[in-house]
């Protein structure tokens, strides 16, 4: 690691710092996983060895879990899923657990420890850190959290093949207690959804800061050329958002911005077991704007009324979140639209009740075709992300992107082509011109370039050409809205 170093950071323990001066987009460290495995409720749906999203994957003959894209990624995957393979059969084969596999956490606390004993702790001089001196934070954990634990454990030892080295209790808990507040949320090949979890030993050593000067983006490599020795490795990338100075720490933000102060300390404290001291923390830096109410001619609602609406918003994401858990979109249309319309009178245009719900109306509104409306509700959601994310937030990025298409989809050429520039220049930095994301957008890009010049040169023959295209190839379905999206950088086990 030319670019980076270990240093004792004052009231946070061990950190990184640069060693020399970089630049944004520049990369710090690449990493591959120590290990990951897929989510419980996805195993059927996601590649066990790219973590890549397909509607049909083969299924591993033997334990009938392991799911793949193809060949080339069964064989990828073998090296894992060797000794995990025959561990699953033989755990559904036992009583209660008939038919079962075990639960993501004691699936990845297993990979870790075939690894260990395989390889050991440190694999190559790259990495920065050893398992064994990795926080597992037990002592810290409330009572609930502790009776989870033994019950993984219990587990654990039900899973672990008799014919395996035998580990101590104390070894076991302490690989537990490392993934639950080092996790790392690995997302699927669109960048948008959490899809599984991993453990990265140098990510683990970056510090947090709520404002932070690094991302981190998941790369997952190539695996599909037909010469194997094309092929590429899952990993993360750490990325410089902005100039890095010598000597300087660097950060990454574990959980989103979006949040309030309050709530950005209960989930770090929750979670990872600290009080962040940074200065959007202490400065309690836009929670005016993140809570605030609407200004109409320098004249503000009333804060009773602001706080009324948003009591009652929060109570219509909770609905809107139950409904779009059970896929029920009209009803998600029907509650969004209730509560915009009370909404937007009352609070600010950066008040995260309210993107929260444009986000959402967007997206489903995408999906069920009703896409002028969908692009609407788009530009007003990055109009207010671009007041309260940093300007190279990987998020920002994201949903720029998302919006520019849903414009461009709905024939809104020249704000769709701002928005994908503008997505493009994000993400070149955040992700990095080689991501299958970046290219792909790069494609948009000339793609929307293209269009425009032509909506620019004759505005009715370019509406005509569209029209005619989509007549005889109807605008396809857009994805379906994904309940657990990618937010906080490492991942807790659902209770």
């Amino acid at each position: 690691m030319d670019s980076i170093e270990v240093f004792d950071s004052p009231g946070k323990g061990r950190g990184l710092r640069a060693t020399k001066e970089l630049l944004s987009g520049d990369v710090l460290f690449s990493e591959p996983p120590f290990a990951a495995v897929v989510f419980d409720s996805l195993a059927d749906k996601i590649c066990h060895s790219c973590f890549r999203r397909q509607d049909k994957l083969q299924r591993c003959g033997q334990c009938k879990f392991a799911q793949y894209c193809d060949k080339t990624c069964q064989s990828a995957g073998w090296k894992e899923h060797k000794l995990e393979c025959g561990a699953i059969k033989a755990f559904g084969a036992i009583g209660d657990n008939f038919g079962k596999a075990p639960n993501e956490n004691i699936r990845l606390a297993a990979r870790i420890m075939w690894r260990l004993d395989k390889e050991g702790g440190v694999m190559s001089d790259m990495q920065m850190t050893s398992l064994d001196d990795l926080e597992n934070h037990i002592s810290d954990m409330p009572e609930d959290d502790l009776k989870e634990l033994k019950v993984d454990i219990h587990n654990f030892l039900d899973y672990w093949p008799r014919n395996s080295k035998q580990h101590r209790v104390d070894d076991i808990s302490h690989i537990f207690g490392v993934i639950n507040c080092n996790g790392f949320t690995v997302s699927d090949q669109r960048g948008l959804n959490a899809v599984g979890v991993g453990l990265f030993p140098n990510l683990c050593l970056v510090n947090h800061d709520c404002w932070p000067n690094c991302t981190v983006i998941l790369n997952h490599g190539n695996q599909s050329a037909v010469n194997t020795v094309y092929h590429s490795q899952m990993r993360i990338e750490l990325r410089a958002l902005g100039k890095i100075e010598l000597g300087e720490e660097v950060t990454v933000s574990y959980v989103d911005f979006l949040n309030v102060t309050e709530d950005r300390q209960r989930q770090l404290k929750m979670h990872y077991f600290f009080d962040c001291t940074c200065e959007h923390c202490k400065g309690h830096i836009k929670d005016d704007l993140k809570m605030g109410g609407k200004e109409v001619d320098g004249v503000k609602v009333p804060e009773e009324q602001v706080k009324e609406v948003t009591e009652y918003s929060l109570q219509m994401l909770q609905k809107m979140d139950k409904a779009r858990m059970e896929g029920n979109y009209h009803e998600v249309i029907k509650i969004c639209r209730e509560c915009m319309e009370k909404q937007e009178p009352v609070l600010a245009d950066t008040h995260i009740y309210q993107l929260r719900m444009w986000s959402t109306a967007s997206e489903v509104l995408a999906y069920l075709q009703f896409i002028d409306e969908a692009a609407d509700y788009a530009r007003k959601m990055v109009d207010g992300y671009n007041k309260l994310y940093h300007p190279c937030n990987a998020h920002l990025g994201m949903a720029t992107m998302r919006a520019g298409v849903t414009h461009w989809q709905a024939g809104k050429i020249e704000v769709g082509h701002g928005m994908i520039c503008k997505a493009y220049a994000i993400l070149q930095r955040t992700h990095g011109p080689t991501h299958p994301i970046t290219k792909d957008l790069e494609a948009m890009r000339m793609q929307t370039e293209m269009e425009l010049r032509m909506f620019r040169e004759n505005e009715y023959i370019y509406k005509s050409m569209r029209e005619a295209a989509l007549k005889n190839q109807p605008m396809s379905m857009m994805n379906e809205p994904m309940a657990e999206s990618v937010k906080n950088l490492f991942r807790r086990q659902k209770k």
